[in-house]
């Protein structure tokens, strides 16, 4: 560990994953917490509970704002465990001079959002610091979610299973990118951010037998692909050219030196399914994306590995990504 916290410890890679086990996993150690899901599994497992903060920065960003993304963010974490999202938190930080309209237009987007989900805010607290004291607004919202569909876990993948994206992946990351160096695009392209309980209830409603789901949040598709793969002691082999990236997407990557398998997305997930359930599965997704595609499959080469492959043949391990990235994109 360093003697400082960096920037590099909010990225959801390596450094984020070091934070997490050196300081916050050694004092907080319990059953529930080791099993590193997205949400928490409480009361026998008929309930799930998840938190999150968010610091985006710029507030407004195509497609979306930061009151949108409180509450996607969250009801995700509790979507991604089979449950249904129903009661919230929120708790705002707010600088002193914040503009009063601007804050009502961000908790109109969270009204929105809540009601996509059929959830309703119960309980918040709210903090207005000195001028300086904080960048403009923070938001931090918890939730409790009832499972709909148990079993979900990423310590579930065994050899022979397939791995889905939901759609193109990176465009939130490439919209904050673009929105907060003032990049001017000749394209549409937005942030990614929704709710995916509609979604996932879609895939429940088909008997997709869910083996695992994460949405790729901080750290991207790499991360939560080296997640699942350590979690469950397994490879996963990723052919490269099947994940779906936009072009524009792709050229913000170019610029920045990144790769879109890194680039944090707030309404794209990772699915894994048994490879019988894998034509059903897709035919699900693409009702919502047309981008949906199968990207991966589960093998025992390498275990605890990830291994992208390319067209021409060749292969490399994917590790999580290091470094800044981008900060503040949630």
């Amino acid at each position: 560990m360093t003697k400082t916290v960096t920037l590099a410890h909010g990225n959801g890679g390596e450094e984020n994953n070091e934070l997490i086990t050196k300081i916050f996993y050694k004092h907080f150690k319990n059953d529930i917490l080791e099993k590193s899901e997205d949400s928490a599994l409480i009361e026998d497992g008929k309930l799930v509970m998840s938190t999150d903060s968010f610091t985006v920065s710029p507030l407004f960003f195509n497609g979306g704002d930061i009151g949108k993304l409180a509450v996607c963010g969250t009801c995700n974490d509790l979507t991604m465990m089979g449950a249904k999202p129903k009661y919230l938190t929120c708790s705002v930080i707010i600088e002193e001079g914040f503009p009063t309209r601007e804050l009502e237009k961000i908790v109109r987007s969270m009204k929105k959002e809540l009601e996509v989900n059929g959830a309703v805010v119960v309980s918040g607290d709210t903090k207005v610091v000195p001028k300086g004291a904080v960048d403009k607004l923070f938001i931090n919202t918890t939730g409790i979610g009832e499972v709909r569909q148990s079993g979900i876990s990423a310590s579930a993948l065994k050899e022979g299973m397939t791995i889905l994206v939901s759609r193109d992946i990176g465009s939130h990351g490439a919209t904050i990118f673009s929105a907060r160096e003032g990049i001017e695009l000749e394209s549409n392209l937005e942030t990614d951010c929704a709710s995916l309980y509609p979604q996932i209830q879609a895939l429940i409603d088909a008997q997709i037998d869910i083996i695992a789901l994460r949405d790729a949040t901080r750290g991207g598709v790499s991360a939560v692909l080296n997640e699942w793969a350590k979690a469950s002691n397994v490879c996963v082999e990723v052919e490269e050219e099947a994940i779906p990236v936009q072009e524009e997407v792709r050229g913000i990557c170019e610029m920045l030196g990144f790769e879109a398998v890194d680039l944090a997305n707030e309404g794209t997930y990772l699915l894994a399914v048994a490879k019988e359930d894998e034509a059903r599965a897709l035919e699900v997704l693409q009702r919502t994306h047309k981008s949906s595609a199968v990207i991966a499959t589960v093998s025992r080469e390498y275990e605890g590995r990830v291994i992208l492959k390319s067209s021409w043949g060749t292969k490399r391990f994917l590790d999580l990504p290091t470094g800044e990235l981008l900060p503040r994109i949630c």
